[in-house]
């Protein structure tokens, strides 16, 4: 049993940065990986780390915007989000499914990740 748990999520003005942080109750290794939700909407894949080999992905949508990166030590997933923009608004949640690698035609697929986190929101003002 894996337990995330997200930090970070806060209000800010467009052009703004956040840093959101998902620190895992256990050492593994797989893929572990950020997805979004605003209201009305279907939950989407953000980006993803594979956390033993550290292969990224990114959604078109936050591609140089945003960037992942690890503490392995801490257990701990960070997305970096800088200009942020309105359609930034959503809840952002942590998920992992330890023991596969996150790849190419699945890493956005909700049904691919086994664990998840509460979620912190973001909410970006204009």
């Amino acid at each position: 049993q894996v337990q995330l748990v997200e930090s970070g999520g806060g209000s800010v003005q467009a052009g703004g940065s956040l840093r959101l942080a998902c620190e895992a109750s256990s050492t593994w290794y797989g893929c572990m990986g950020w997805f979004r939700q605003a209201p009305g909407k279907e939950r989407e894949g953000v980006a993803a780390l594979n956390f033993g080999i550290g292969t990224a992905y990114y959604a078109d949508s936050v591609k140089e915007r945003f960037t992942l990166s690890r503490d392995n030590a801490k257990n701990t997933l960070y997305l970096q989000m800088n200009s942020l923009n309105p359609e930034d608004t959503a809840m952002y949640y942590c998920a992992a499914r330890p023991g596969r690698a996150c790849v190419g035609d699945s890493w956005y697929r909700v049904e691919a990740y086994n664990y998840w986190g509460q979620g912190t929101q973001v909410t970006v003002s204009s």
